[in-house]
């Protein structure tokens, strides 16, 4: 079962994982959430993040401090 995380709004957003390679070559992790449950959910939230509501109600991952 994806992360799923309910906004203050009472919406539910889904969190996904996908990798992605950039234009030097290099491959980056992206996470994000998602309204719907999409290819590339996860079950968790990765180690050493904490999800946060923006003001506008968007969960967000942001380092845990």
């Amino acid at each position: 079962m994806a992360y799923s995380f309910t906004n203050s709004k009472d919406r539910t957003y889904f969190l996904h994982k996908r990798d992605t390679t950039l234009k030097n070559g290099r491959t980056q992790t992206i996470y994000f959430f998602a309204k719907e449950i999409k290819d590339g959910a996860i079950d968790a939230v990765p180690a050493g993040y904490q999800v946060a509501e923006s003001k506008n109600g968007l969960p967000v991952l942001k380092k845990a401090a």
